[in-house]
Formats: structure tokens, C-alpha cells, sequence
């Protein structure tokens, strides 16, 4: 164990009196070189160290994290705390709001008794300060530049999640997305991708799949009663464009800070399944569409998906194949991601093992099935002095055990801290301020007014089109009415929607991770 001597010549300041071995070896831990965001200070015994500070080295922010603890035990508030510091470090942070007291974050907190006890207990010169904030809400329902996708980008593993689709549906929308893909039927909304699904069942439209498994008509009808029910609970306004563009996730305020995007959720939180899937997508767009960094001095992004538990639910394994290749490989794109839920049993083992900067909060014990959540929680960490069966189910609200990546890549020693406390508003801003935000947004005037081009279903409701010019060469050529699936796909069609700006029509998509497409920008 580092003596108190050897922590002092790490450069950390050990408080008179508190000559603690084991304090002083973990503030050793903590001692990075280099730039880190502040949590807080050790606890031991119910007494906080504030010269012995816990810390998270920048660079370390891509090698994702988990935020954990019981309902009530501050999490949300730690997502703020960490959020704060990203943005004042230049990183920008995409959060999302679930219960909707994250908007807070863009402006200045309010100093009372218990804010000025905590910085103090914490060694904290705390300032009140807003940040630079960006709202967003899905489909527009709610505050918030709406946030849509078309079906055609989304892809087939992410709505057959969405629609709680068995496995042999989900290969078959699979490849009701291969063929439209390849047909030149952009997929823009809901209405679209049912008009396929009807065709392909259709006499015309049975023999185009006939050489690659065809479409049974049970499967056809229960996919298209799930889109029926996806609707009728109001998903429509979801999909559709314009689509957000996740580069707009990336940027920094004039002053050099980092912008703060906040999907507001409150007005979906009943519909969890939707949310957290969209929130893939979002992670899946940006993985197509940055490059490669390696390791950087601080990350591109930052990206808190809150309530995880609900994206693993049911998932499957092909889909849970493509989140645990996702967070393995946008690493190296500088993106990090922590995952928010309640118990790292929450989040499977295979992306459990890649989340290498770990907060977790108190765990209750009420029930046998509680008793083996923390006991499995206690075994995910590293070997300390500590009892953490006792400790993770004592420790008090904004309080929490940390272990995180050290600059050399190794795990820093297991820290019960208490936290530091947010210096943005603990709290939603006014309803009112928040629209006057979202108006003066510069993505207003891009994403605010939905746009409802032609697609797959007014090609497929097209009236039919006047047959093709007999070929040339002289050649004696029989002409004929042209069937609807050669008004759809026939070379003519073709040629126009190739000349169509914006879109990808003409040739098969390009997809990878979930099925989503890459998109040319």
C-alpha cells in the first residue's frame, strides 16, 4: 500500500492530522499528470479527505463508463456534474433526459446551505454556471428541435426491435429492406414501408423475392399489424425528414466549450422502448460516419444513454452482437459512451467488460433478488480494503464507489467518494425560457417543419407510366403493357431518381452495424 510520504511526492496534498495509509494510497491512484475532470473526495469511515481528490483523466472519457446505483441516489446529478466539466474542457456531450430535470444544465445554479456544505466537505471552489445547451426532443413531441430518422436509415434490426419482432420476423424485414434497398424505394416513413410490405405480398410483387426466400403472408401481416399499432400509438411523427444529422452533435460553442444536447424524453418516457432504440441510432450513425483518431488528448463526444436496461430487454442476438461491436470499435473514433442504469447486471457482460470507468451509487437489499444483484455488483470490481456489500448499501445520496482508467490504462484503486456538487441548475429551466432556447436555435430553421417528399409509397401508388420506345438495331420487339412491378423499378424510373438530388436511389445501400445506412454527406 502507497504510504502517505509516497502520496505527497505524487503531488497530492494529504490534509494535517489525516496520515490515513489507505487514503493516501488512493488519492495516489488519482494523481494524473495530465487534465481530468473532479468528482470529489474520498470517504473512509464517514469522513471525507478533501486534499485526497478522485478524479477521471480526460483522455480516458472513450473508454466508456457506467453510472449505476438505486432510484434516488444521485445519478442524474452525476451525469450533470461530469456533463459540466466535458463541455468546459471543449467536449461536447449528448445527454439524454428521461424525467426532464436536465435542462438545468444551461443555466447558472442556485447557492444554498447544502450546495456550499458539499463544496466545502469536497474541497470545491464552487461558481455558479450555466452551459452551452442544445434541446432536442423526438419527432418534436415535447420542448426540442425535433429529432427524426427515415425508416430507410434506421434499418432492420433497429424497428424489429422497436416492433418486439421475433427472430424469423426480423429476417424477414430484413429482407423486405434488402429489396427495396435494391429497387430504388427510398423508405421515408411509416406509410412507406408498409406500401412494400403490401406489394411484396401482392400477385405482382410475390415473384420478386421468390429467388431469395420470398415473404410469407403470415409474417407480411404480423409486421404490418405491428406498424398499425407502432402508429396508432402516435410513432409516426418519429420517421420521416428532414433526418437529423448527428454531426450536429459535435460542435462547440463560440467560446470553446462544449455544446450540451439535451433529448428532452418526458413526453415519451411511456414508450421506453422507442427512446432507447432511437438512441442506438444515433450511436450507430455516428460510428458510420467518423473516422478513425485512436487515442486523443480528450474525446470528440461524450454520450450518456440513460435508462440502458430497457435497450437490452428482449434484445436479439444479432442485435446485442451489434451494440457490444459498436462500443468496442467507437473507441477509437473518440467517442465514449456510459451507459446509465440501475445495476451493472442491467447491462450485458460482453459490454460490461468494455466500460472501464465505473460510478456506482448505493444498491438496496430488500429482496433475495436484491441480495444477488449486489453481490454479482461487488464481484465486477477490482480487489480493495474495502467491504463493498456494506459499503454500496450504506452510502448516502450523492455519494458513490468510483474506480476509473487511469493514464497508463490501469484501474485506479476502488474510491467510496462523495461527489461534487453540479454547478449548473439542479433542476428543469422554465418552460418558457426553454422554447425562447429552441426558437432561437441555429437547427430550428433546419429540422423544425417536417418535409414529405416522394418516396416508396406515391411510387408504388403511381399511376402506370406510358410503355418504353421499342429498342433500336432494327430488332423486331413485342410491346407490352407494362407490369407495376416496371413502373417501380424499371430502367427509366431509374435513371430519373438517379438524377433525384440527395437521395440514394439506383443502388443497393450500403449498410453495416444494425442494418442502418450510410449516409453521403
Amino acid at each position: 500500500m502507497t504510504s502517505s510520504g509516497d502520496a505527497e511526492e505524487a503531488g497530492v496534498k494529504i490534509p494535517a492530522g489525516a496520515a490515513d495509509p489507505v487514503v493516501a494510497g488512493i488519492a495516489a491512484g488519482y494523481a494524473f499528470a495530465g487534465q481530468a475532470l473532479e468528482l470529489g473526495a474520498v470517504l473512509r469511515d464517514g469522513r471525507c479527505f478533501p486534499g485526497a481528490q478522485v478524479r477521471i483523466p480526460l483522455p480516458m472519457l472513450n473508454r466508456h463508463g457506467l453510472v449505476a446505483g438505486a432510484t434516488g441516489t444521485g445519478k442524474t446529478k452525476t451525469l450533470q456534474l461530469i456533463a459540466e466539466q466535458l463541455s468546459a474542457h471543449g467536449v461536447p456531450v449528448f445527454l439524454a433526459d428521461v424525467k426532464g430535470d436536465l435542462s438545468g444544465i444551461a443555466g447558472p445554479g442556485q447557492p444554498d446551505a447544502g450546495v456550499e456544505g458539499r463544496a466545502a466537505e469536497v474541497g470545491q471552489q464552487w461558481t455558479a454556471t450555466g452551459f452551452p445547451a442544445e434541446f432536442l426532443a423526438l419527432g418534436g413531441l415535447g420542448h426540442g428541435v425535433p429529432v427524426r430518422a427515415t425508416i430507410t436509415s434506421f434499418g432492420p434490426l433497429l424497428l424489429a426491435k422497436v416492433l418486439q419482432l421475433n427472430r424469423t420476423q426480423e429476417q424477414s424485414l430484413g429482407l423486405i429492406f434488402h429489396y427495396a434497398d435494391t429497387k430504388g424505394l427510398e423508405l421515408i416513413d411509416l406509410k412507406d414501408l408498409r406500401a412494400v410490405v403490401a406489394f411484396l405480398t401482392s400477385p405482382e410483387g410475390k415473384a420478386e423475392l421468390k429467388d431469395i426466400g420470398g415473404l410469407s403472408t403470415a409474417t407480411a401481416g404480423v409486421i404490418l399489424r405491428s406498424l398499425t399499432a407502432f402508429e396508432a400509438q402516435g410513432m409516426a411523427d418519429f420517421f420521416g425528414e428532414p433526418e437529423f444529422d448527428t454531426a450536429d452533435l459535435l460542435r462547440t460553442a463560440p467560446d470553446g466549450r462544449g455544446i450540451v444536447s439535451v433529448l428532452e424524453l418526458p413526453a415519451v418516457q411511456d414508450k421506453p422502448l422507442l427512446f432507447s432504440t432511437f438512441l442506438m441510432w444515433l450511436l450507430a450513425d455516428l460510428f458510420h460516419d467518423l473516422p478513425e483518431i485512436g487515442d486523443a488528448d480528450r474525446p470528440r463526444l461524450v454520450f450518456f444513454f440513460d435508462e440502458a436496461h430497457l435497450l437490452f430487454d428482449e434484445a436479439s442476438k444479432a442485435f446485442l452482437d451489434s451494440i457490444t461491436q459498436t462500443v468496442r470499435l467507437i473507441r477509437s473514433k473518440g467517442v465514449g459512451v456510459f451507459f446509465v442504469t440501475q445495476t451493472p447486471k442491467d447491462v450485458p457482460s460482453d459490454v460490461l467488460g468494455q466500460l472501464g470507468n465505473r460510478v456506482q451509487h448505493a444498491l438496496r437489499a430488500f429482496t433475495p433478488e436484491d441480495q444477488k444483484a449486489l453481490r454479482a455488483t461487488v464481484q465486477t470490481f477490482p480487489k480493495s480494503s474495502y467491504d463493498l456489500e456494506e459499503l454500496l448499501t450504506g452510502l448516502g445520496t450523492g455519494e458513490a464507489v468510483v474506480t476509473v482508467l487511469g493514464e497508463t490504462g490501469a484501474p485506479t484503486p476502488v474510491a467510496a467518494t462523495r461527489l461534487r456538487a453540479p454547478e449548473s441548475l439542479m433542476g428543469p429551466v422554465d418552460a418558457a425560457e426553454l422554447d425562447a432556447a429552441v426558437r432561437g436555435s441555429a437547427l430550428h430553421g433546419r429540422y423544425a417543419q417536417a418535409v414529405d417528399r416522394e418516396s416508396a409509397y406515391e411510387k408504388l401508388q403511381r399511376t402506370p407510366a406510358e410503355p418504353q420506345a421499342p429498342a433500336a438495331r432494327g430488332e423486331a420487339v413485342r410491346r407490352e403493357e407494362p407490369s407495376l412491378v416496371e413502373q417501380v423499378v424499371g430502367s427509366g424510373m431509374f435513371r430519373s431518381l438517379a438524377r433525384s438530388v440527395g437521395t440514394q436511389l439506383g443502388r443497393e445501400i450500403t449498410r453495416s452495424l444494425f442494418g442502418t445506412a450510410r449516409r453521403r454527406r
